[in-house]
């Protein structure tokens, strides 16, 4: 199972009224203008929670500019950067047509930060292609789901031609997968909300899997964390929603049998959710491991099979 969202181009640079520079990461879509107007000339709006950066003072109503033409009203803002903005413009597309031609992606802040170290450019054309996945389909991720990076399509294809199934489903990458874990107690993290949706044919596959015994393998975190929502909810269903699901040691695992992920960060929500997957001593081992042998870790990095299980003797 794997998970076909799409990294947008998120990060938008801008002025305020006063002439001063806002950065804006936009994480999902609140709502949009429902107009049916098919001319080239149609206004459209959208509304947009989003992370802003350099906003100051600004109270809301102030409006932003951005390249090409493109408006934003602050509607609402939040404690920590949090802010809702309706977009405008004009023409049949939206929001995610332009932003194909004036954003960038948003990689994870290790990775700018290296390339900064490395006196390269932070944000390259290439990400656009390359921090994706080859399945990709469904826009509307901030970050990759990045153990489906290691998959070509000529790997998809073989593996297909063995026999195993591949089906998708999709959540939406927010920008809280960054997030480290500060709490000492883990219980006390929490997760940002990240929609989800999955078809009815990958439902009818995940049934008929589990009805005949068949091992139902995660690519990600972000699919475990999906069907692990879904088996929390009743019997397996298409459905779509958003989930917040903290998975920590000590958690029963309802659907997912097998897991490909990468190597991790310490301190986050993600690593948890392998131990918990795998086993805190026997992930803690395999982590041992690739320190010695000089794995790469993160989101270009290695990544590993699981299955859970006593290890042979």
């Amino acid at each position: 199972m794997v998970n076909d969202t799409r990294v947008i181009p998120a990060r938008l640079s801008g002025t305020k009224s006063t002439g001063g520079q806002v950065e804006v990461l936009l994480v999902e879509r609140a709502s949009a203008d429902s107009s049916d107007d098919s001319s080239d000339d149609r206004c459209w709006c959208e509304d947009w929670r989003a992370l802003a950066r350099g906003l100051g003072r600004q109270p809301p109503r102030a409006r932003l500019r951005f390249a090409g033409d493109l408006q934003a009203e602050i509607l609402r803002r939040g404690p920590r950067g949090e802010v809702e903005l309706r977009f405008s413009g004009k023409g049949k597309a939206g929001l995610l047509a332009h932003i194909e031609e004036f954003g960038s992606v948003p990689l994870p802040p290790y990775i700018e930060a290296a390339r900064r170290e490395r006196g390269t450019a932070v944000r390259s054309p290439d990400d656009k292609a390359r921090y994706q996945t080859v399945y990709a389909h469904q826009p509307g991720a901030v970050a990759a789901p990045t153990a489906g990076l290691h998959f070509t399509k000529e790997l998809l294809t073989e593996l297909q031609a063995a026999g195993h199934e591949i089906a998708c489903i999709t959540l939406h990458v927010g920008p809280g997968t960054f997030r480290p874990v500060v709490t000492s107690d883990p219980t006390q993290h929490h997760l940002d909300a990240e929609r989800y949706q999955v078809s009815e044919a990958a439902a009818e596959s995940l049934r008929q899997a589990q009805t005949q015994g068949r091992p139902i393998v995660a690519v990600g975190t972000t699919v475990v964390r999906t069907l692990e929502t879904l088996a929390r909810l009743g019997p397996l269903a298409a459905g779509c929603g958003a989930t917040r699901l903290l998975l920590l040691p000590g958690t029963e695992f309802r659907v997912v049998t097998d897991l490909v992920t990468n190597f991790h960060l310490p301190r986050s929500s993600l690593l948890m959710l392998v131990a918990a997957f795998a086993g805190r001593e026997r992930v803690l081992d395999a982590y041992r491991e690739a320190i010695e042998r000089e794995y790469r870790f993160y989101s270009y990095g290695d990544a590993m099979f699981i299955r859970p299980g006593k290890l042979p003797q």
